[in-house]
């Protein structure tokens, strides 16, 4: 009997813009509704409301000379060296953004060429057969970027791929808007690689994506300022909050579940929970209700690793960047062994949900 296919992470990297942007800096801001009118409470109290329910202290803005492409660039390069592999065996470099390269002081998006064009571009890669392309998947981009990943080796179209999620955040903000304090920049990578599973016990167990795109494809859009004077045909993310929080309360936790069964794992022997950096409350949440899905109320300590106090939501760039540090020691309170099965899960524009669950 011919042994499977394993698609087993060999290599990580991230990167973290050195620019901090601390709550206190919104202190001075005048924040405004969706009807345009300016919100009658003072902005220090916004500020401590906004901490207590997502978490965030302060977050991470790229130099105004960084642009995504450039951050996936050198994630990409730093998973490329802990694999010890040589780029021009990578067969495709896949990244996973929303708004493609943003100018500092614009609001224009440019994606073309590809980002996954550039980054092959910036690592110097020759090889022809090196195919670079990109995701447009909302948050969960690098968690389908992987999936994808695996499809290809499974069907015998690829052996080795990079997979990175980059995103500039700060670029497509509306300063009057509260949600904008959410958002931050960075950018994570890995190098995934097929092995005969008869060599490994690691690799991707299963998976599970769900999409829902009836009303809740206006969760997360582009639309003009709260500033009653701005200019209307400039425009900035926007996300109706409450109805993101809702859907995802839904949705994540069953799709979850069935990544776990499909990979016929346990929730008792996961041992942790990389889920995308969105909102601290609300992750906390989804992981109870998985954990109620079997009839479990205590959920483990230190199950899920957290990055978004110091980092904030960088979209794409949350989940990698957590699990790229967490595997390399940077946040003590958490360790990864050999043979631990992990889950990474995320939820995002469209509306779309994915998980991926992982043996170390």
């Amino acid at each position: 009997m011919q042994n499977k296919p394993a698609t087993v992470i060999t290599g990580t990297g991230c990167y973290i813009p050195d620019f901090v942007k601390t709550n206190r800096d919104f202190t001075g801001h005048n924040f405004y509704a969706e009807d345009n009118k300016i919100l009658d409470i003072e902005p220090q109290i916004i500020v401590e409301k906004f901490k207590k329910i997502t978490g965030i202290e302060e977050r991470r803005y790229a130099d105004s000379n960084i642009d995504s492409s450039d951050m996936a660039a050198i994630a990409a390069q730093r998973a490329i060296e802990d694999a010890g592999c040589d780029p021009e065996t990578i067969d495709q470099i896949i990244v996973a953004h929303n708004f493609g390269n943003v100018i500092k002081h614009t609001i224009q998006t440019d994606a073309m060429p590809a980002l996954a064009a550039r980054v092959k571009h910036a690592l110097k890669i020759k090889n022809p057969s090196c195919i670079p392309y990109d995701i447009l998947f909302g948050c969960p981009g690098w968690i389908q970027g992987v999936i994808q990943a695996d499809a290809y080796f499974k069907a015998g179209l690829a052996k080795k791929c990079l997979v990175i999620g980059t995103e500039t955040l700060s670029r497509v903000l509306d300063m009057y808007d509260r949600d904008s304090m959410i958002f931050s920049d960075g950018a994570g990578a890995c190098i995934l690689e097929v092995k005969d599973s008869s060599e490994t016990q690691s690799g991707i167990l299963g998976s599970s994506v769900q999409s829902h795109c009836g009303d809740e494809v206006n969760y997360l859009n582009l639309g003009k300022s709260f500033y009653p004077d701005s200019d209307p045909r400039i425009r900035y993310i926007k996300m109706k909050g409450r109805k993101v929080y809702e859907y995802a309360m839904k949705h994540v936790p069953e799709a979850m579940k069935i990544c776990l069964d499909k990979s016929g794992i346990s929730i008792a022997d996961v041992k942790k929970v990389f889920i995308h950096q969105a909102n601290e409350k609300m992750d906390e949440a989804i992981i109870k209700e998985l954990y109620k899905l079997y009839g479990i109320t205590n959920v483990p300590v230190n199950i899920m690793p957290m990055s978004i106090h110091n980092l904030g939501n960088s979209s794409v760039a949350t989940v990698p960047t957590l699990f790229d540090m967490v595997r390399k020691g940077l946040m003590p309170e958490h360790a990864l062994h050999e043979g631990d099965v992990i889950l990474f899960a995320s939820v995002g524009a469209g509306m779309s949900i994915n998980a991926v669950c992982y043996r170390i």
